[in-house]
């Protein structure tokens, strides 16, 4: 999502409950902190909480996370993420992206027809953005993008397997809102897990620490597709490489990286 100062709390995935799934391997009582492995890396099989050590507590499980009693298990490996006030899931990187409806992602113009445009949006297949999927869009005022111009994008619909998904320019109520061509400034590519990190509500700290310092704008596509602009080019290859390195480093980890980097170059 395109963000500006520190001003960064729009767009958070939503996270949604697991349904409680039987199994047979757990058959020992377990006790574990809410907290002893949020931002730890778990494997299929952890138990990372324990719902019997939170009386009194509602929490709501996102992606990688599966139920058993009072025994809350990893699915998959990944990093334990924690979102106040009480939301759980375990962060994976992927270098390929799976569409879903309404994710925002950073598209690529590919070509250009009578009807539609095609783009890149690092999935299986090219997303199709109809010339009408624009604020205000009619016959008249068809937008024009050459190949290799940079969009973001809501997704709309995805179908069956081997469809192109549906893109829009606009929010759900057709609005322009914050969609459209992404001009100068630099583009880079990472992983989804990198992508969704930098999303996350409250400001993810690398970009928080950065923000008290430098003036820039970014979006983040959660396609793994991030863009950075600032009026100052030094800026933009300070925050890119920030956020290229702050994956696999906690929120105290990566506000420490950040002083270091700024010390560095004020030096």
């Amino acid at each position: 999502h395109r963000r500006q100062g520190t001003s960064f709390n729009r767009g958070l995935h939503k996270l949604g409950f697991l349904s409680p799934k039987p199994t047979s391997l757990m058959a020992a009582k377990v006790s574990v902190s809410p907290t002893s492995l949020i931002d730890q890396i778990v494997v299929p099989g952890n138990v990372v909480l324990d719902l019997s050590n939170m009386t009194n507590q509602t929490i709501k499980l996102g992606s990688g996370l599966h139920q058993d009693n009072d025994a809350i298990s990893a699915m998959r490996a990944g990093k334990l993420s924690f979102c106040k006030p009480n939301k759980y899931w375990v962060e994976s990187s992927h270098k390929r992206y799976i569409p879903r409806p309404e994710d925002h992602v950073l598209g690529i113009v590919v070509d250009s027809k009578t009807d539609n445009i095609w783009v890149d949006i690092k999935g299986p297949q090219l997303g199709l953005l109809p010339v009408l999927a624009f604020e205000g869009g009619t016959r008249r005022n068809i937008p024009k993008f050459e190949a290799s111009t940079l969009l973001y994008l809501r997704v709309v619909k995805t179908t069956n397997t081997g469809m192109n998904p549906e893109l829009s320019c606009t929010d759900a109520s057709g609005k322009a809102a914050l969609f459209g061509p992404l001009r100068d400034g630099f583009m880079f590519e990472t992983s989804t897990g990198l992508s969704r990190m930098l999303l996350s509500s409250p400001t993810c700290p690398v970009i928080k620490a950065l923000g008290k310092k430098l003036s820039f704008m970014i979006a983040v596509g959660l396609n793994g597709r991030v863009w950075v602009n600032s009026a100052a080019p030094r800026t933009v290859i300070i925050v890119a490489n920030a956020m290229m390195n702050s994956e696999s480093l906690s929120g105290t980890q990566q506000r420490i990286m950040v002083e270091k980097l700024l010390a560095k170059i004020s030096d």
